[in-house]
């Protein structure tokens, strides 16, 4: 991997990702407001646009700051060309499969991953959140889980439902986050193509990564045993899941953050969380550089 096309890049949307080596920084934060948890398909048309006029020919990891912005990983994977098919390989603690009526937003973005005619399949792994049960199975977009273009990796969330819609085959569900890695680890022996790895931290226990939304039971080792199976190369990558405080302008931002019960931040916690999650983001980028 050559120099330049290992520089990582920071989208500086909220000023929480800490300095890396040799990163390239794009000051970005007059699109928080409007980009932030969710934004409409006209915002992430001009978004797009923007990306592909400041981002270099060649760079390595994309960090996009907190969860809120997991749905920035679409602009940055269309934008990859379609001379060769691939895998996009997501942690994170929910489906990002859900429903959304104003455009696209952090939890509904991997529909519109799958619907890309380069990607072959989505592989979402470490998610404990109910969003795909029963009680919010209406909420999740069937047509990728039933086209076979979609699979979601789980640990103790009853799934039963998915096989009284046909949908067994898309889920694969785990005791404990060491079988869901090995049983991945095991299906990636037969995989061929290159992937595309989308880490969200929120992936992670607590006790790795605080961030500001409910988390799963990933350990550090885990995610490099995931990152080391990818055997055939990887074409981009984003972290995200930092955390940082903000405060919408817009009423109806306050309201859809509410309904989705994120966390609290603790103020006086900010900076100690932030140290942890920087430490992590070097760790998870020396390891992705080796499969780049």
């Amino acid at each position: 991997m050559n120099e330049l096309a290992g520089r990582p890049v920071v989208l500086d949307i909220d000023r929480s990702v800490g300095a890396l080596p040799q990163r390239l920084v794009l000051p970005l934060e007059h699109w928080q407001e409007s980009i932030r948890f969710g934004c409409s398909l006209a915002t992430m048309r001009r978004f797009r646009r923007m990306l592909d006029e400041l981002l270099p020919v060649a760079y390595g990891t994309v960090f996009t700051g907190s969860g809120d912005f997991h749905h920035l990983s679409w602009p940055l994977i269309a934008r990859l060309p379609a001379v060769r098919r691939f895998q996009v390989v997501v942690l994170d603690n929910h489906p990002d499969n859900m429903r959304f009526p104003f455009g696209v937003h952090c939890g509904s973005w991997v529909r519109k991953v799958a619907m890309l005619p380069q990607v072959s399949h989505v592989h979402v792994l470490g998610i404990t959140s109910t969003d795909i049960g029963a009680g919010h199975a209406w909420e999740n977009y069937l047509a990728p889980l039933a086209r076979g273009k979609l699979t979601y990796w789980s640990m103790g969330v009853d799934t039963g439902w998915a096989r009284r819609f046909g949908l067994a085959r898309a889920f694969r569900s785990f005791d404990d986050p060491g079988a869901l890695v090995d049983a991945f680890a095991q299906s990636q022996r037969r995989q061929t193509q290159p992937s595309y790895l989308s880490i969200d931290k929120d992936a992670f226990a607590a006790e790795v990564a605080h961030t500001n939304w409910d988390q799963g039971r990933l350990l550090l080792p885990h995610a490099m045993a995931l990152i080391g199976s990818l055997r055939n190369g990887l074409v981009g990558s984003d972290i995200n899941g930092e955390v940082s405080r903000y405060r919408y302008r817009s009423w109806w931002k306050r309201r859809l953050a509410a309904m989705d019960d994120q966390p609290d931040i603790d103020p006086a916690m900010l900076a100690q969380w932030q140290a942890q999650q920087h430490a992590l983001n070097l760790r998870l980028f020396e390891a992705i550089a080796e499969r780049s």
